[in-house]
């Protein structure tokens, strides 16, 4: 079980890296009246599912280079590969790795497993490459009762997460359901409230529903301070891009990101500069799975607009990659911005959780 130092020195790292202030109208928008959601039955026991805090312990195997076809190159488009790990554990609950947040250092992390469960702990550097994992717990998430979401309401599928300070924002794909956590009040031991979401957001996809979220602090100074951008996976506009939500701030509405190559969102990250990268994937059976990063302008993002953007890192099967689907940046002590990108096994034995790490070139 996490110790109260370390909670703090989580807390206080995210806070040093992200607006700490919850703002009016997301507040507003939290607050709107909204049907109650009807609760689902209990799902049977999973082994998957986490039902009580515990401390695990994770093994990790380092993933020495990128590309399996030429083990030496390390450039892959606007990126340079740093390191990479595969992670394992005999813990049964954990895996399904959908989305992750860092500190402003790229060490102590929180996830979310799409059993409905937290992952904390901490990444072990030496020198720059990523060497293991220590300090690992899990947790369920709560709902408003103290009691696992999967317990009480059914819900599981928490695919996304976002950070305002010491509150987290926790997407759930299958009910098209955001979650709000105030870590001020427990850390992963808080309760989840459900927040109002357009809706529209209510009738995405059942298995394609909301993916990706972001918040947009106020320190950025941007038209879209204090929103949560909620992306949908493959939830489609009448022209058949991918819809997307602006949650709260000055200009709540729906927009919309030009979908190409018939790829999908994963997730997405707000990088400290400004820019916003969104991960995207796709399979087929004849074409296999592939991978890529898109960079979208945040100033185009406004209520009915369609964004595109370039993509600047692409990946496929002849690459150490696997079902890809968080992604996050800090900056390191000598200005490079890493990405860190995590995929879901779904607990399954052909697939793997993997870890890796990149630097943004251009």
């Amino acid at each position: 079980m996490r110790s109260p130092p370390s909670r703090r020195r989580f807390l206080q790292g995210m806070a040093a890296g992200l607006s700490a202030a919850a703002l009016p109208r997301l507040a507003q928008a939290q607050s709107a009246t909204q049907p109650p959601a009807t609760p689902r039955p209990a799902a049977r026991p999973s082994p998957y599912r986490v039902n009580e805090p515990v401390s695990i312990d994770v093994n990790a195997r380092p993933l020495p280079s990128f590309d399996i076809r030429d083990r030496a190159r390390t450039r892959f488009g606007a990126l340079e590969y740093r390191s990479g790990l595969i992670l394992t554990s005999s813990f049964s609950g954990f895996g399904g790795l959908s989305a992750l947040r860092l500190d402003p250092n790229g060490e102590r992390f929180i996830a979310v497993s799409d059993q409905g469960s937290w992952f904390t702990g901490r990444i072990v550097y030496r020198g720059r490459e990523m060497v293991g994992l220590e300090d690992v717990e899990a947790a369920p998430l709560l709902g408003a009762d103290g009691r696992p979401i999967t317990a009480t309401r059914g819900w599981y599928d928490s695919e996304s997460l976002a950070l305002d300070g010491s509150f987290a924002y926790v997407g759930l794909e299958r009910v098209n359901q955001v979650l709000r956590f105030d870590f001020a009040k427990g850390f992963t031991r808080s309760r989840g409230e459900v927040i109002a979401l357009p809706p529209a957001a209510r009738k995405l996809p059942n298995n394609k529903g909301l993916e990706g979220l972001v918040f947009v602090p106020k320190a950025m100074g941007q038209s879209l301070a204090g929103t949560l951008i909620a992306f949908s996976e493959r939830g489609l506009d009448a022209s058949g891009n991918l819809v997307a939500f602006l949650v709260g701030g000055k200009t709540p509405g729906q927009f919309s990101v030009r979908r190409t190559e018939n790829f999908d969102i994963s997730d997405a990250v707000l990088l400290p500069s400004g820019g916003l990268l969104i991960l995207e994937r796709k399979f087929s059976w004849f074409g296999g799975v592939g991978i890529r990063i898109r960079r979208l302008a945040l100033y185009e993002i406004a209520p009915g607009a369609v964004v595109d953007g370039p993509a600047i890192f692409n990946a496929d099967l002849g690459n150490e990659i696997d079902n890809m689907e968080g992604i996050d940046a800090h900056v390191t002590e000598e200005g490079e911005t890493v990405l860190t990108m995590v995929s879901d096994d779904n607990f399954s034995l052909i697939q793997r959780n993997l870890l890796l790490q990149f630097t943004l070139v251009d």
